[in-house]
């Protein structure tokens, strides 16, 4: 396992962890917004028009409507990433993590607009009679690199798995354990059987699913982050300007949490806001390929609405119950997993400044050449499952751990742990304590910092289980029509088994390992798609020319 962490925090290295990602994605975006003349802001009115039909004829070709595309599109991005995701990056890189989340939607909302639009023009109709469409096909026939258009298809099918597919499994069935006892496989056994049911039925039963449990879980959700930001009132503001006060300098230490900074919270901002709304992705112009619409800058005009949706409102939600309930600065009993611990050489507290400066800079994207923080290699001593720190310091979810135990099977450990490179040497040795946590437990604990109390964790898992569900769905279908794309609709009905079987598999996965995967994926598919919408940023804007004179002649006439 350790060897796989390794290899897959190499690659985040080199793709969506490195600098230039983050830079690559809002510079598109900025780019798009200026040659297009901000049209996040023009076409917002008219995309909500759009939406509900009054420029589409219903006989127009296509499998869904618009209100059906937009809604398999928000089931692809409202998952995990709004619920765990936006902890995820708050853990990381505290309130400033936010602002550049909010800066990735008002982009991506121009960015969805771009891949959308060129991607519907190019879409086609499969051997079965189904729209088939998505980045891979305005690749091949708008600018002739079927190299990159199957690079894409490829990493399509793997991101199904890494991002549509397995994180929101993992969640989803950790949740339900967590708050009402369900062994994890039981509960992903029952949900890849409705998920086998729905995606069987293809494109059609889909939207429909989608169509219902999108409105539903946004109310749902909503409703129940209001009750804590209420509960919280005096928070607000504070934590408000807490995210405005940091976004360029970084995240300041405050209780547990060791501080971030500036290029740390830009960075985790930026690529957990892609994972929450996936604008420059690719993956949303395969949903919207499905609409029944002549027009495709309609289409486009659309898929204007999903990162204000997703981001801006609904991670907004998730954003000021976690910061305003302060949660995220507290230690929490936890179970440490082997991937976010590390046992460092040297006593360290989180209340020394000197040390929560070392231990945040040991913690960086980039650790400083000269960094005094170093990983423990030796033995310790236990006794009745209390291990002597006398020497070391255990970190774990980026905090100074307190109150560590160990145990084997259940029971407290006593003898002597070999540690190597600040991990455990013994697999089978279990340590918990006192840590922050991310993701969704840190979440469901937010949302129990109100009247609501207990039930707001609950809340939050049956909120979780109705976004994972929906969004696993989605990506189900990016999936399959990027197989056929590859290899034709003879091989769409292996994959959806294959996908049933993974999604089953992944809820017995170590979660921040599904985490590292997801960020890789994302980034293999992203960055062919940002150099072809750049490639067809003047077909994209005489598009958007041609649409806009049709539609005012239209009226005039």
């Amino acid at each position: 396992m350790s060897a796989i962490t390794d290899f897959f925090s190499l690659l985040d290295s080199v793709l969506g962890g490195a600098a230039y990602f983050p830079i690559a994605l809002l510079g598109i975006g900025l780019l798009f917004t200026i040659y297009l003349g901000f049209p996040q802001i023009r076409f917002f009115k008219h995309a909500w028009s759009v939406l509900f039909g009054r420029h589409t004829d219903n006989s127009d070709p296509g499998d869904t409507s618009h209100f059906q595309a937009l809604s398999t599109a928000l089931s692809g991005t409202v998952g995990t990433g709004n619920i765990g995701g936006v902890a995820f990056a708050i853990f990381l890189g505290g309130p400033a993590a936010l602002f550049w989340m909010w800066a990735t939607a008002l982009l991506g909302m121009t960015t969805k607009f771009v891949e959308v639009s060129i991607s519907h023009k190019y879409r086609k109709q499969d051997d079965e009679g189904f729209m088939a469409g998505g980045p891979m096909y305005y690749m091949e026939y708008g600018l002739g690199m079927k190299w990159l258009a199957v690079f894409f298809a490829i990493a399509t099918v793997v991101s199904s798995f890494g991002s549509g597919n397995m994180p929101q499994a993992n969640n989803m069935a950790s949740g339900i354990e967590t708050s009402f006892g369900v062994a994890s496989w039981i509960s992903g056994a029952v949900f890849a059987g409705l998920m086998g049911f729905v995606i069987i039925g293809g494109v059609k039963r889909i939207a429909a699913v989608s169509a219902t449990l999108v409105p539903t879980m946004g109310v749902l959700y909503t409703v129940g982050a209001l009750a804590v930001i209420f509960s919280n009132i005096d928070n607000v503001l504070p934590a408000l300007s807490s995210v405005f006060a940091y976004a360029f300098t970084g995240s300041a230490a405050a209780g547990g949490f060791l501080g971030a900074s500036f290029a740390y919270a830009f960075n985790r901002g930026v690529n957990r806001g892609l994972y929450s709304n996936e604008a420059g992705q690719g993956s949303a112009p395969i949903a919207h390929a499905a609409a029944k619409t002549k027009e495709p800058v309609a289409e486009g005009m659309v898929a204007i609405l999903e990162p204000f949706i997703d981001t801006l409102i609904i991670c907004t939600l998730t954003g000021l119950v976690i910061l305003s309930s302060g949660v995220w600065q507290e230690k929490y009993p936890t179970s440490f997993s082997q991937t976010d611990t590390e046992i460092v050489a040297g006593q360290y507290s989180d209340q020394d400044p000197l040390h929560v400066a070392q231990l945040s800079a040991h913690l960086d994207l980039v650790a400083p050449p000269n960094d005094p923080v170093r990983a423990f290699s030796g033995t310790i001593r236990v006794v009745a499952g209390i291990p002597d720190l006398a020497n070391v310091t255990v970190l774990h979810n980026r905090s100074v751990a307190e109150q560590v135990q160990i145990s084997k099977d259940g029971r407290p450990y006593s003898g002597l742990v070999a540690i190597e490179e600040g991990g455990l040497v013994d697999s089978s040795l279990q340590m918990d304590g006192l840590s922050l946590l991310h993701s969704v437990p840190l979440t469901a604990k937010a949302f129990e910092q109100s009247f609501l109390g207990e039930s707001g964790g609950l809340l939050v898992t049956i909120g979780l289980t109705l976004f994972a569900f929906s969004t696993a769905i989605a990506w189900s279908y990016y999936g399959d029509r990027a197989v056929t794309y590859l290899l034709g609709t003879s091989w769409v009905l292996p994959y959806r088994c294959f996908y049933v079987f993974g999604f089953f598999a992944a809820t017995i996965v170590d979660t921040s390992l599904i985490w590292l995967i997801s960020a890789v994926t994302v980034a293999l598919m992203t960055l062919p798609n940002l150099v072809g919408m750049f490639l067809m940023r003047v077909e994209v804007k005489q598009m958007t020319q041609e649409y806009w004179a049709k539609l005012k002649a239209s009226e005039q006439g």
